[in-house]
């Protein structure tokens, strides 16, 4: 699947004042980092004229006069870089790993608290990457990028310093080759960045690949497609070849040419140095200096450019992560409710009410945020405390829709849904979700063991409550089978389980938190037949006394509840029980009828 390109805006300062309030408070580190890195490159600017000291007095006077000073004072130059390289990389790597930390926590964060429209929207690859990938890379650019380009950046105007002071005419022979040098410089990193960029959007086209090729290994078996997917898979690592040699290509010229203009640098000192020497006009231990400042100047002006060219790319990163943080929840809680009962991460438990389970759809229209069409339109229904409503359909009929308003992972885009006589948006998202038991259809476990997995529905409970909870949906069997128990580990995704004693879990797990509302999205669709009858009696026992919405694919799971109703286009066109519906002989008895013949031929 080939990934969209991502657009690189021009941000100012390359994006870091968005990301001020993450730098803010390490002010004081990167000030430290940043004079520290000065300090160092002063040193090392420093350390040449040592040997044109040395070379001056103690060879061309051949004396030892002062050795013990020189070498002290040396010494102590020596003890201070290394002193001062040991805390530039230390604080350098506490920005790093802090702003990585705050960065990477305030996204994840933030992903809990957006709807449900985001993820509709933003596949699980994209996600990850603006969590895991562009914070790291972000937390580089703050510690290390902004090291590089103080360091680079100092000692090349250091030692442009220092060669004017020494001589001014050697140091514009010098200087008037750094244009040239900065322009080729520049025009290779340009093509080795675009270069760099298509081997990694190749690579990351090979990886969606690979990845499809082996977790559809069934279908492509079953489809016989094993050499188109294979000669696709040849095409783009043919691609990734030639894009691999083209940066080859550029990268040994751009070293060869840097390599050059050194060399030219340090034949030009050599040769304006020797007959300004041999005059007389400079002296031995100068041009020693000056050969050291040339030879040393080209890697720091090609290092200032390279990092330069990384922080451009890095500005796709933070913009990326940026646009995430500042992304908007499609359902949020007033200031006042906040106030009142709490955020999803500051509850204010103490103020929330009980939930008794009435509800009601009053003239509730919905569209998704991301289609015009709507969903429902001018949908009604009253939902006693204690009821037990099952909604039936066909696929896109609106049938998830409406327990996705009631849980207000979306909310209307007209009326409203009142829980206890109250709108919804009165209280809290949280005070909402404690009160509620959700099954999915496709069952979801979290890696770790059964008591883990369970207790995400109720963290205080007793082994005695799980056990409970185990027999009421028919599990216990299942894990009292496994090695370790409640202790055995269920693997990531629960892939250590099959879908029947994953959904089996999962029903466990909701009904462990007693919930005042239950919802079964299509919950049994994923359990065999016999397991099917197992939960049957459960569900009756579960839902007694709760208010519980059952979305049904099986009908023969839904002829006990009080209300059903069948869905059609966002409408309800017929609500009644089991045999009220099947008394009207409409949709409701035609697909009841198809699933009972259908089931008569399977038998």
């Amino acid at each position: 699947m080939k990934q969209k390109k991502e657009e690189v805006h021009s941000l100012p300062f390359f994006g870091i004042p968005r990301l001020l309030p993450f730098i803010r408070k390490y002010h004081k580190r990167i000030l430290l980092m940043v004079s520290l890195g000065l300090v160092s490159s002063l040193i090392d600017a420093v350390s040449p004229l040592y040997n044109r000291f040395a070379i001056d007095h103690f060879v061309a006077n051949d004396t030892l006069e002062g050795l013990p000073l020189f070498i002290a004072l040396y010494v102590g130059m020596l003890t201070l870089y290394v002193v001062d390289n040991f805390f530039t990389t230390y604080i350098c790597g506490q920005v790093e790993m802090n702003v990585d930390r705050d960065l990477r926590n305030q996204a994840f964060k933030h992903l809990q608290e957006l709807s449900f429209s985001y993820f509709n929207q933003n596949n699980v690859g994209y996600i990850h990457a603006r969590v895991m990938s562009d914070t790291g890379k972000i937390g580089m650019l703050v510690a290390w990028r902004l090291m590089d380009i103080i360091w680079h950046g100092s000692y090349v105007i250091f030692v442009l310093v220092m060669m004017f002071v020494l001589n001014a005419k050697l140091a514009l022979f010098v200087a008037l080759l750094l244009p040239p040098v900065i322009l080729l410089i520049a025009f290779f990193q340009k093509k080795l960045v675009h270069w760099n960029r298509r081997v990694r959007e190749i690579n990351s086209n090979i990886t969606s690949n690979y990845n499809e090729g082996i977790t559809g290994a069934r279908a492509i078996k079953t489809l016989v497609i094993e050499k188109r997917i294979g000669r696709d898979f040849a095409k783009e690592s043919e691609e990734m070849r030639k894009a691999g040699l083209r940066t080859t290509h550029y990268s040994s010229m751009f070293a060869a040419i840097v390599t050059m203009m050194g060399s030219l640098a340090l034949a030009v000192v050599l040769w304006r140095g020797g007959v300004l020497t041999r005059d007389g006009l400079l002296l031995l231990g100068t041009l020693s200096a000056f050969l050291t400042y040339a030879l040393n100047l080209m890697e720091p002006i090609q290092w200032l450019i390279m990092t330069i060219s990384e922080l451009i790319s890095v500005q796709v990163n933070i913009e990326r992560l940026t646009n995430l943080l500042e992304t908007k929840s499609d359902v949020t809680d007033r200031e006042d409710v906040i106030a009142k009962y709490g955020d999803s991460f500051h509850p204010k438990r103490e103020n929330w009410e009980t939930l008794d389970g009435d509800v009601e759809f009053r003239d509730v229209s919905f569209h998704y945020p991301d289609g015009e069409e709507m969903v429902l339109e001018h949908f009604n229904l009253k939902v006693p405390s204690g009821s037990s409503v099952a909604i039936v359909g066909e696929t896109g009929a609106g049938k998830s829709t409406l327990v996705n308003l009631l849980c207000r992972f979306f909310e209307p885009t007209e009326g409203s849904v009142l829980i206890d006589g109250r709108d919804a948006k009165d209280r809290s998202q949280l005070w909402l979700h404690s009160h509620l038991g959700y099954v999915l259809q496709t069952p979801w476990l979290f890696s770790g063991s059964v008591r883990d997995n369970l207790r995400y529905g109720k963290p205080d409970a007793s082994d005695e409550e799980i056990w409970n909870a185990l027999k009421l949906v028919s599990a216990d069997g299942i894990v009292r089978r496994m090695e370790k128990g409640l202790d055995s580990a269920v693997g990531e995704g629960g892939d250590m389980l099959s879908t029947g004693e994953k959904q089996l879990l999962s029903f466990a797990r909701a009904l462990l938190a007693d919930p005042r509302l239950l919802v079964l999205d299509e919950a049994t669709a994923s359990i065999d037949t016999v397991t099917e009858r197992a939960i049957q009696n459960a569900i009756a026992t579960v839902t007694r006394g709760r208010t519980s919405f059952v979305i049904a694919h099986r009908l023969s799971t839904i002829v006990d509840s009080d209300v059903i109703l069948m869905v059609h286009e966002g409408k309800i066109i017929e609500q009644g029980t089991h045999e009220e519906l099947l008394a009207k002989k409409g949709a409701y008895y035609r697909l009841y009828s198809r699933q009972y013949e259908e089931l008569a031929y399977q038998q």
